[in-house]
């Protein structure tokens, strides 16, 4: 868990992250930005980096839980649910399930559903089949052939090198797992009903959740804002100059909404 104390009594932020990143891979550039102005908290969900170990049996839910219980332990009441791909439906669950302590939204280059096409349904089916052959193979070797894969894409340099460190402590059963529990997730029957102030930070050049997804999901809640960032999916470590900015942004806008619709309900 990174935990980024902020301002006194600032709002509180819980980070989460993308399929097969972790807290850290994912948020670094975003930590110092956020901290000058939340209470920032972020941590690696089941599977990924050094979250807790499941193997196969990875539920977005479950993740979902893990943030309030999280909250509970650090005495955060109330707090803001950003989430990045992967951690938007996370987020969005975190709302769904316990609406009483989600605050607001801030939903990054992600979408109500992710397997929306022939196409990838197709891909997001046979996952669970992949994910159930890797957890039987050596852990060894699991994780061997995941760190070299990655290592043989990044390259040498000190910021790749520690980015295939980090990826190389996921476990690729839980990765597979969440994948196929990616592609059956939709929140078109509920979306609608989300009632907190809501931001979405659009990719424009999104190749893996095309844009359009991404305004479909603002459009479906009533008063969501749109934040563009002109990028592709990986733009929180690889455009940060873009990103961030965005971000910061977004929190703030979903932040002040909030405080005011705290003191709507109060009168």
């Amino acid at each position: 868990m990174r935990e980024v104390i902020g301002p006194r009594d600032a709002p509180a932020l819980i980070l989460f992250h993308g399929l097969g990143a972790n807290a850290d891979l994912n948020w670094f550039t975003c930590f110092g930005p956020l901290g000058r102005h939340f209470r920032v908290v972020a941590f690696d969900q089941r599977g990924h980096g050094r979250g807790i170990r499941v193997g196969a049996r990875f539920r977005l839910s479950d993740s979902a839980d893990d943030a309030v219980a999280l909250a509970d332990a650090l005495g955060i009441q109330r707090f803001i649910a950003v989430g990045y791909s992967m951690g938007g439906p996370v987020a969005q669950l975190a709302w769904h399930r316990h609406p009483d302590r989600v605050a607001g939204l801030v939903l990054c280059a992600t979408s109500r559903d992710f397997g929306g096409s022939p196409r990838e349904r197709m891909a997001f089916a046979v996952l669970p089949g992949l994910s159930a052959a890797m957890r039987v193979a050596p852990y060894r070797l699991r994780r061997n052939l995941m760190g070299t894969a990655i290592a043989n894409r990044l390259g040498d340099a000190p910021l790749a090198r520690w980015a295939a460190t980090e990826l190389g402590r996921n476990d690729p059963a839980a990765m597979m797992a969440a994948a196929a529990a990616l592609g059956r997730f939709s929140s078109r029957e509920w979306i609608g009903e989300v009632d907190v102030p809501t931001a979405v930070v659009v990719t424009l050049r999104d190749s893996l959740v095309p844009p359009h997804r991404q305004r479909k999901l603002a459009a479906a809640i009533a008063g969501a804002t749109v934040h563009p960032v002109d990028a592709d999916h990986g733009a929180c470590a690889a455009a940060p100059q873009r990103f961030v900015p965005a971000l910061v942004d977004a929190c703030q806008s979903v932040a002040a909404r909030a405080v005011l619709a705290s003191s709507d309900r109060r009168e």
